[in-house]
């Protein structure tokens, strides 16, 4: 009787035991990447004002901590700037526009930007992409605050399957070698609505173009990157590669 009674207990037990043992998985981020195409000749301060003065703050009143502003190395003319706002959840980002409203203190700082005339306008358009953080990075990562270069590169797929098949990819193979050899991962997101789908994006950080090609170098002579890039399950996965290279704004938070 006793034996039986110390085994009950004791399957019993493994199910808080688990729970307690057990973490959650992170969850996964929204990220909300906007792309601003300036005016020529605009007042390019017009915006960023506002976003260093209203629309940051604000986004960080919501729980969005850590905004980045970028401007590209290459200096397109006209100018762009690009806006990543990490969500927590795809509620939060549904949400996100009615807490603005709602927020007066955004309302205040945002008064100059609003009261443009059409011939002050900053810029002509921007273009939003909404992407979902993949499995094996569900966090943005947050680089150290000093002197950086960013990569954002698009992988545009044949399809969907083939999109599919390349966020696997990195989910399984390739995030791991990019740790090894520095190719150092801000996040990775599969793209759920905007341009170029079906397609895939993420950022990469360095210290300098130095760094960025040698540890690109690096791995393409990796030799587990040699492998996994030979595997049939992920042969076709990438019909064309946008790259772009940033530096952060002053005030980004990136």
């Amino acid at each position: 009787m006793k034996r039986r009674q110390f085994v009950a207990s004791s399957l019993l037990a493994v199910p808080a035991l688990t729970q307690e043992t057990t973490k959650p998985a992170p969850a996964k981020q929204v990220y909300e990447l906007r792309i601003y195409d300036m005016r020529f000749g605009a007042q390019q301060a017009n915006l960023e004002n506002y976003l260093k003065d209203a629309l940051i703050p604000a986004l960080n009143r919501q729980g969005a901590k850590t905004v980045g502003v970028f401007r590209e190395m290459g200096k397109s003319d006209p100018a762009k700037l690009y806006v990543l706002i990490p969500h927590a959840s795809m509620d939060a980002y549904a949400g996100a526009a009615t807490r603005l409203a709602a927020d007066t203190a955004y309302t205040s700082a945002s008064k100059a930007y609003n009261d443009l005339t059409p011939d002050k306008a900053v810029f002509t358009r921007y273009t939003t992409s909404l992407l979902t953080a993949f499995d094996a990075l569900p966090q943005l990562v947050t680089p150290a605050r000093e002197s950086r270069i960013f990569e954002l590169r698009t992988y545009e797929g044949y399809s969907e399957d083939a999109v599919r098949r390349k966020v696997k990819m990195f989910n399984v193979d390739e995030l791991p070698i990019f740790y090894r050899v520095k190719l150092n991962p801000v996040f990775f997101g599969e793209v759920i609505a905007g341009e170029h789908m079906p397609c895939l994006t993420y950022m990469l950080t360095f210290k300098d173009m130095a760094e960025r090609d040698a540890n690109w170098k690096q791995f393409g002579a990796d030799s587990d990157w040699k492998r996994v890039s030979q595997l049939p399950e992920y042969a076709n996965t990438v019909s064309n590669i946008i790259r772009v290279f940033l530096e952060p704004s002053p005030y980004s938070q990136i």
